[in-house]
């Protein structure tokens, strides 16, 4: 059995959890997830020491966070959900369009080609961005960096700005403290066992598989066979600290160094594209049933974790925004990359031609 460093694995937790503290004190959105992402990327970057948090330690933080969303789905989730599907996506190629058509934009007057561009700005999954734009012959390191950017962006940005703008909503997730009562379910945790197999099994079958393969198990057991009980505040917390932990290790100075000015044409696309999102999920709800937060967190161009917990502290629907942004996800994962594909490539093959 291979040695676990535990010294510098409690060293890590110190840190990630003594940022998620300060950030909690100071009342920052998801302070658990944030503040640990902060201070973990702030200490590698000055110290040079690398963060130790195993791979199977950050997927077991992915994998609680899934079944705590799972949790939040009823009878009622799916039928509300259905009717929203068709606007949603029609606002998701909205905003995939913009982000094309801005990237594209940007290279007449930056020494960057049109397809590194796009791969580096579009609102999806980093790694699959990436190989997407490898097989395009894109430069892949630019990707990952202008990629990186608008990944810290959005995480930053969207949660702060609506916890701001629906502070009056707030219903206290994000002040959830260790030790906070909460009702001990005894045998009935035994059920939690099968998401958590499911997001073994399927986390790298299919998209985020690690999140929405315990969310949809959670979900379903939930509505179809058993309540489940409820998880202990402590136990979401350590999750939160340690996806901050994981992201906060995979993000460099040194990656961001190397993009250099031009990491700041990258920030003015996201936050355009932020923008433009906000004016579609206003759109949305006033042309549905949905509330202003829930719209918004479900169009807005983040992580899916990021904008489930956010939902959770501003009135927002929790279940509906983790089934609207599985659907953008799937879309932009599923939809996006190969279409580029066929668009870059038939060009290569016409400027070959020529």
């Amino acid at each position: 059995m291979r040695n676990i460093p535990y010294i510098h694995l409690a060293e890590t937790y110190m840190i990630g959890a003594f940022g998620g503290y300060l950030f909690f004190l100071g009342g920052l959105p998801l302070p658990w997830v944030l503040g640990a992402l902060t201070f973990v990327m702030i200490y590698q970057g000055i110290s040079k020491r690398k963060i130790y948090c195993p791979d199977p330690l950050k997927q077991s933080g992915f994998l609680i966070l899934g079944m705590f969303f799972g949790l939040y789905f009823t009878a009622e989730t799916l039928s509300t959900v259905g009717p929203y599907v068709l606007p949603y996506v029609v606002s998701t190629i909205i905003l995939v369009g913009i982000s094309i058509l801005n990237s594209v934009l940007v290279t007449r007057w930056i020494p960057v080609d049109r397809i590194t561009s796009v791969f580096g700005s579009i609102p999806g999954g980093l790694s699959e961005m990436v190989i997407a734009s490898e097989s395009l012959n894109a430069r892949s390191s630019l990707v990952v960096i202008f990629q990186t950017v608008r990944l810290l962006t959005v995480l930053f940005f969207v949660p702060f700005v609506v916890v701001q703008i629906f502070a009056n909503t707030r219903t206290g997730l994000d002040t959830v403290l260790p030790g906070a009562t909460y009702a001990f379910g005894g045998w009935d945790y035994l059920w939690f066992v099968l998401p958590v197999i499911g997001g073994i099994l399927f986390r790298n079958r299919i998209p985020a598989g690690i999140v929405i393969a315990p969310m949809a198990l959670t979900a379903m057991m939930n509505i179809l066979f058993v309540e489940m009980a409820t998880l202990p505040p402590l136990f979401l917390i350590i999750a939160q600290i340690t996806v901050g932990i994981g992201m906060g290790k995979g993000i460099a100075f040194a990656d961001l160094k190397l993009g250099g000015k031009y990491c700041f044409v990258y920030f003015g696309l996201t936050v355009t594209l932020i923008l433009v999102s906000f004016g579609l999920g206003a759109g949305l709800a006033a042309f549905t049933s949905l509330n202003l937060p829930t719209a918004i967190l479900s169009v807005a161009p983040g992580g899916l974790i990021e904008m489930v917990l956010t939902a959770s502290t501003v009135g927002g629907d929790p279940a509906v925004v983790s089934a609207l942004q599985l659907v953008r996800l799937l879309f932009i994962i599923s939809v996006v990359p190969p279409v580029l594909k066929w668009y870059f490539g038939r060009n290569l093959e016409a400027d070959r031609a020529a």
